[in-house]
């Protein structure tokens, strides 16, 4: 009879993905290039303005050149610095810095309204330079506006103009500081987290790839292991006995004969097995009827391979379990019946399947020459046997010892 044995507790493992599509590098370039409209409009307007109220066309060619001298300069030095690293004092961004002052005094001097560009160019400072770095690009720019407005408006209230303008932009600059750079640098490390992690989940996704290679590859490794390895060791057996028996004893050919069927129809079923492993089906006993059929032929298969007796009980309400829980079990008789094969030489072997509520049990049980389970090398067959069962939630356990034989107890989840 089934004893209420709780199952052993079985352990949660984590393999949903991390979710998601994030795009750290697409999310930075995105960000540069908002930025870089406001700059394309800002310079669009300021060349039209230029245009319109300069006065002199040399001055407007002046300012036209310098302003339009701005784009490439951005493009070549400025861009890359600004996607390459955080603000930071290096030689491109000092130089870069230092060459949009030249070209910004050039065409302000010129024309004096050429001074709302600051709008679009004193944002790059802090982009390119670290904090109040940042700020001496953006004062100069701003004196050079108040000097040009000054210049070109002698009067009172274009010098207060003037003045006004440089007070009113240094403040703000002084005021805001390096908040635009740190913004900026706190967008750039926020893309790189998001591309380490990117690269990251990739990773796993690889790690996760090869796992499943693996696990498939010892899924095969134990399906070929208890039925075709199995299946021939049972052949070449059979043929031996036959053999054996025909020159100790030329008339039994009844005997051989019957060894010589035994070990063809063991020829058929690893053939259906080989299919079946190639196909990726249920195995081939279970195609044919139920778990419990499928576990009685084997055990009678195998009292009849080794001329002993076997005899399989089924205890509790029979019923069908999903297949991956009837391969776990039917591999596991197969496993243990195959090192009663070649281990035990008993006399007689008993397969018992038994249904509960909740689980299900398979124990064989045979009174051979029986082994301590602490001496065990760790071959393939109880290794693969436990994590077969392990893999199902389940629990193995082997009683044994030497000359009292051997039982093999296998609990798994209905």
């Amino acid at each position: 009879m089934c004893e209420d044995v709780p199952l052993a507790e079985q352990p949660r493992r984590l393999t949903e993905p991390v979710s998601g599509n994030v795009t750290g590098t697409d999310e930075a370039s995105a960000s540069i290039s908002r930025w870089e409209y406001l700059y394309g409009v800002v310079f669009v307007a300021v060349l039209v303005l230029v245009a319109l109220t300069t006065g002199s066309v040399e001055r407007v060619c002046i300012a036209g050149s310098a302003i339009a001298a701005m784009a490439p300069w951005y493009f070549l030095v400025g861009r890359h610095q600004i996607l390459s690293a955080e603000p930071t004092v290096t030689a491109r961004s000092v130089t870069y810095t230092a060459g949009i002052v030249v070209l910004f005094g050039v065409a302000v001097l010129a024309a004096p309204n050429t001074w709302f560009l600051a709008v679009a160019l004193l944002p790059q400072c802090s982009q390119v330079l670290p904090d109040w770095s940042a700020l001496i690009p953006a004062l100069a720019m701003s004196a050079l506006g108040g000097i040009s407005v000054g210049y070109w408006n002698h009067s009172v209230g274009g010098l207060a103009e003037a003045v006004t303008l440089f007070v009113a932009i240094s403040a703000f600059c002084v005021a805001s500081g390096g908040d635009i750079g740190r913004i900026i640098s706190r967008s750039l490390r926020r893309a790189e987290l998001i591309a380490q992690l990117e690269a990251t989940r990739a990773e796993l996704a690889e790690v996760s790839r090869e796992a499943g290679a693996l696990a498939e590859r010892q899924r095969l490794a134990g399906d070929i292991h208890d039925t075709l390895a199995q299946g021939f060791s049972s052949i070449l057996m059979l043929i031996q006995a036959a053999d054996a028996d025909l020159e100790r004893h030329p008339d039994m050919t009844a005997t051989a004969r019957a060894q010589l069927e035994l070990a063809a129809q063991t020829a058929r079923d690893n053939l259906a097995e080989a299919r079946t492993l190639v196909g990726a089906l249920t195995p081939a006993a279970l195609q044919a009827g139920t778990l419990e059929d499928a576990l009685r032929r084997i055990t009678e298969r195998a009292g009849a391979e080794l001329g002993i007796t076997a005899s399989f009980t089924s205890d509790g309400t029979g019923r069908r379990l999903p297949a991956a829980t009837e391969v776990v079990l039917l591999r596991t008789g197969q496993e243990a019946l195959a090192n009663v094969r070649k281990h035990a030489a008993a006399r007689s072997v008993a397969v018992e399947l038994c249904f509960a509520a909740d689980r299900v049990r398979l124990e064989v049980s045979d009174d051979g020459a029986g082994f301590d389970p602490a001496l065990v090398n760790g071959g393939y067959g109880l290794s693969g046997m436990r994590a077969r069962v392990d893999e199902a939630g389940g629990t193995v356990e082997v009683h044994s010892a030497p000359a009292q034989g051997t039982s093999v107890l296998v609990e798994v989840p209905a």
